[in-house]
């Protein structure tokens, strides 16, 4: 098969030819439509995220079963699939209780600890595939069905534990990259009051718009929790989403939010910052948070097959331009998602 093979940190992606995926017991193997190319393929490139290679990088796919191994009784061939980006166990406290991404047992993930989705064929544990609802046009839409696992999931966790209500004002940092493009979305889908972006970069502003922000903020002018407050009539943000999470960033948002408000910190590589009694005083909610649960998954998947929200995916090329896609990731130059087609 073609695949996308990741040689070391910070090499170019090579598209060589390597053997067919045979499952072994307990495994499938999928045939990949598509698979989105995000940050965290970035970031597992440039040495941030660990991992041994080669590697083939990805998982965010729309794929159909070809093949099952021994013991495999939940998926049969043809059955269309996306992938669970956490290999878990399946046993312990948290994954028991659906919240899969605290596991105590976590075998690392899809795209860096084993072979992953820039590939003509990707073999997973069969548990980590999960079938993709009636009603999902997966054939005619296979770039925005595969992205639905992270980028809509995501947002749709952070929506959940953020408590995000019809009297919230939400303001997204990084409102214009992949996450937070669809962390709009999912902020209006909730009935947000009002929903601001928050980016460096004024030309995704349209889009950001598009995506569901009422008012947008050009953090490149600085002063963004003084322009967050002017949006609220001086009162500050009930929530603030913060994809970047600089020192910057996060104490922008700690600064601009309202008494009682909620911060939500998620970035593949977050960094320190410094908080004083703001916190304490005006009785803020600091929470971290990271991808999302398998149950988040498959309802984000509900979400989409209904139309309630639809992905952005504004770049799609085939899998031999994976090199091509991430230097424009690399600069940020990328609204919404990136997918690679592998037909």
């Amino acid at each position: 098969m073609k695949a996308i093979v990741l040689t070391g940190k910070n090499a170019p992606f090579a598209l060589e030819t390597v053997p067919d995926p045979v499952p072994g017991a307990g495994e499938a193997v999928a045939k990949v439509l598509a698979c989105g190319a995000g940050l965290t393929v970035h970031h597992t490139r440039a040495g941030r995220n660990p991992v041994e290679f080669p590697r083939i990088v990805g998982h965010e796919i729309t794929g159909e079963i070809a093949a099952v191994g021994a013991g495999v009784t939940q998926l049969k061939v043809g059955d269309p699939v996306t992938a669970y980006y956490y290999l878990t166990c399946g046993h312990c406290y948290w994954c028991r209780i659906n919240r899969e991404t605290l596991c105590d047992n976590l075998r690392g993930h899809v795209g860096r600890d084993c072979d992953g989705g820039y590939a003509e064929y990707i073999k997973l544990p069969a548990r980590n595939f999960i079938k993709l609802p009636a009603g999902l046009d997966w054939r005619k839409h296979p770039a925005e069905v595969g992205v639905t696992c992270d980028a809509i999931a995501t947002p749709v966790k952070l929506v959940r534990k953020a408590r995000i209500s019809h009297n919230d004002t939400v303001a997204v940092f990084g409102a214009g990259g992949g996450l937070g493009v669809h962390m709009l979305m999912l902020a209006r889908w909730a009935h947000a009051r009002s929903v601001i972006g928050v980016d460096v970069m004024a030309s995704k502003f349209d889009a950001c718009l598009r995506a569901g922000a009422h008012a947008t903020v050009d953090a490149s002018k600085g002063k963004v929790d003084e322009q967050l407050r002017e949006l609220t009539g001086g009162k500050g943000v009930d929530v603030a989403i913060d994809f970047v999470c600089t020192a910057e960033t996060t104490e922008a948002a700690i600064h601009s939010l309202n008494k009682g408000g909620r911060l939500m910190l998620l970035a593949g590589q977050g960094k320190g910052f410094q908080a004083d009694r703001t916190i304490q005083r005006n009785e803020l909610e600091v929470m971290g948070s990271r991808y999302a649960t398998r149950q988040e998954v498959i309802e984000s998947l509900e979400l989409v097959a209904r139309g309630d929200i639809w992905p952005m995916v504004n770049l799609k090329v085939p899998l031999a331009e994976a090199e091509a896609v991430h230097q424009q990731l690399d600069k940020g130059l990328v609204t919404g998602r990136a997918a690679l087609m592998m037909s």
